[in-house]
């Protein structure tokens, strides 16, 4: 079975766990349980790479410097599109190449993602419309103004639509599972959160 691709976009003054969290719940999922499958990628469902807009190191939040696998022209098709938040997320909503290419890249995704206050980005792209959704509790005022057609649900951890939304930071952890247990099963799911050593939201 060929592996669904997962995308991770990565930006200046992104927030270390919205793509970390992702990162490691997808890259670590493997479709046999137990520590033994986790020694090769036999077994991994996932192939899952950073992508940013343009070459070079960026720097997350608290400093910690990233460098991307691959930049908005090199990086091969997205099946799954994660879409993480952070300070950074403020200077891109008004910054047309970044909106241009979420658009482009979800168009053709099977599914799109945020953590976070990557959904005010999916909200200036115009892919939350009509839709119910969430984000940090910080952002929520925020998401609110850029489309009033927004559902926000103010709430949740995890909201499922069109798009998958999750509230903030950690929250990332519990959409990557919950994606995990549409794509390949509960069974799976709580195998990689008990790999990870983490209590999943009920």
């Amino acid at each position: 079975m060929p592996r669904q691709t997962v995308g991770i976009f990565l930006f200046e003054q992104v927030e270390v766990l919205d793509f970390a969290g992702p990162f490691e719940v997808f890259s670590r999922t493997r479709l046999e349980p137990g520590l033994a499958s986790r020694r090769s990628d036999e077994q991994a469902p996932f192939s899952v790479f950073t992508v940013a807009e343009t070459a070079g190191m960026i720097t997350a939040t608290g400093g910690l410097q990233v460098v991307p696998q691959y930049t908005f022209e090199t990086a091969p098709a997205i099946d799954l599109l994660v879409i993480p938040g952070g300070w950074g997320t403020r200077p891109l909503l008004d910054h047309a190449p970044v909106l241009a290419w979420i658009r482009e890249r979800a168009a053709v995704a099977s599914l799109v993602t945020s953590v976070c206050s990557g959904a005010l980005l999916l909200a200036r792209a115009g892919l939350l419309a009509h839709q119910r959704a969430t984000t940090h509790w910080g952002a929520l005022d925020a998401l609110a103004a850029l489309d009033d057609t927004i559902m926000v649900e103010r709430d949740a951890r995890v909201v499922h639509d069109r798009v998958i939304s999750s509230a903030g930071i950690s929250a990332g952890i519990d959409m990557s599972l919950d994606v995990v247990e549409r794509l390949h099963g509960k069974a799976v799911a709580d195998d990689t959160a008990h790999y990870m050593e983490y209590r999943r939201s009920q």
